[in-house]
């Protein structure tokens, strides 16, 4: 090889790097969001909302950076094989990172909302529904960072673990606010902020979906092909 080509290779491998690393700061970014979210909430913390919601601005500038380093890699380096679906995945694991920060910024919102009413009796399920979509975030990007299918895959099914919590969530809520209608405006933020985290843990199964394909080739989007590929 040539020390123009190693000069090359080297400088390639290092702008992949560099996308792995834009990638996990964005997502260790969007896990301490939802954590601090979710502590913002527990423990009536305006301030902490306030500057948790800030945060989804460096989301967004990692989202801007990566997807323009990305195109650059595309266009100079026209890599092909599992590079080239690597830098095709880090293009939609960006929107499902911008997004998670998004929804985390709508919990904040929320927040700010309840913290000016009257607390209302806690939610066991509403902080286990955030520790399980948390999990699931931090592991979708562990198995993209070690290329890990099967873990992968094994997360997957933890998706229905956070739609039980929303679902049992939505019933004692409803209850709430069929026993009095003063608990209805506080009920439905606590609605929206489960909401949004059963969003989240659904753009953690995407980043999920998107290392299969990564690492096998195989798009296991849709059920009949998720079952077929496994």
């Amino acid at each position: 090889m040539t020390p123009s080509r190693e000069h090359t290779d080297r400088e390639y491998e290092g702008e992949l790097a560099d996308v792995r690393a834009r990638l996990m700061r964005m997502g260790t970014l969007c896990e301490d969001m939802i954590e601090q979210a979710m502590r913002a909430l527990s423990e009536r913390d305006t301030a902490l909302a306030r500057a948790t919601y800030d945060k989804d601005d460096e989301v967004n500038r990692l989202e801007v950076s990566i997807d323009d380093l990305v195109l650059r890699i595309l266009a100079r380096r026209q890599p092909v094989a599992s590079d080239l679906r690597f830098l095709a995945s880090s293009l939609k694991l960006v929107t499902d990172l911008e997004r998670i920060g998004d929804l985390v910024a709508n919990i904040c919102d929320r927040v700010v909302e309840l913290d000016e009413e009257p607390p209302m009796r806690p939610y066991g399920s509403l902080q286990l529904m955030a520790s399980a979509t948390t999990g699931m975030v931090h592991d979708a990007l562990a198995a993209f960072v070690a290329r890990d299918a099967k873990r992968a895959k094994d997360l997957l099914e933890r998706d229905r673990v956070v739609d039980d919590y929303y679902r049992q969530l939505f019933g004692e809520l409803l209850a709430e606010m069929m026993a009095d209608g003063k608990n209805v405006y506080r009920a439905t933020r606590l609605q929206s902020i489960a909401k949004y985290l059963e969003r989240i843990a659904d753009h953690a199964t995407n980043i999920a979906e998107r290392v299969v394909f990564l690492v096998e080739g195989k798009d296991i989007r849709h059920p009949f092909s998720r079952v077929t590929g496994a």
